[in-house]
């Protein structure tokens, strides 16, 4: 079994389990595997110690408790990373809260996504554009913004896994193609 399928189902799984409870139940449950995870990213012997086979269940058991402490989690989250330890799966704590994130967006309707553009927009341009996305999506867009001076001009909106290059570069080679095709 792939990390990516079990991330995905212990996410669901807790997901799921929050969403018995509230939207705030889910939104908690967020912010503390982001928390985890960031503490795992910050820290390579923390990240270690949960892929290692070498510590026991006891010992992952004792740092998932201070790590709690630490980071002021309790309740769900807690007793879920005690299962992870116990079933061997706490490796997967990064990928689950990823997916875990993934499902919270889909249910509040808000999609993430990265927009590039060959020179840097100021606020009102990229406000202007985000309303104009979120009308013709129907949902809620959180956007990173990039700057790719390679794309020439245009945008590169990547969403997912769907990207729409409505680049200068991306119609120059569909028209060189056409050009070479002599069509």
């Amino acid at each position: 079994m792939t990390s990516n399928i079990v991330a995905r189902r212990y996410a669901r799984a807790l997901f799921t389990l929050g969403k018995r409870t509230s939207l705030q139940e889910l939104e908690n449950n967020a912010a503390a595997l982001e928390s985890i995870r960031t503490a795992v990213a910050a820290s390579p012997d923390l990240a270690q110690v949960f892929r290692s086979p070498i510590f026991s269940v006891g010992d992952k058991t004792a740092i998932i408790k201070a790590l709690a402490k630490k980071l002021k989690f309790g309740g769900t989250i807690l007793n879920f990373c005690l299962l992870l330890a116990e079933k061997k799966r706490l490796s997967s704590i990064e990928g689950i809260a990823e997916e875990y994130n993934g499902l919270l967006d889909a249910e509040k309707g808000v999609m993430r996504g990265q927009l590039l553009t060959a020179v840097t927009l100021d606020e009102e341009h990229k406000k202007a554009l985000v309303a104009k996305l979120e009308k013709q999506a129907k949902r809620t867009l959180l956007l990173n913004f990039g700057v790719s001076p390679e794309i020439l001009g245009g945008v590169v909106l990547k969403v997912g896994d769907q990207v729409m290059d409505a680049s200068l570069r991306a119609q120059l080679s569909i028209l060189k193609d056409t050009i070479k095709r002599g069509e």
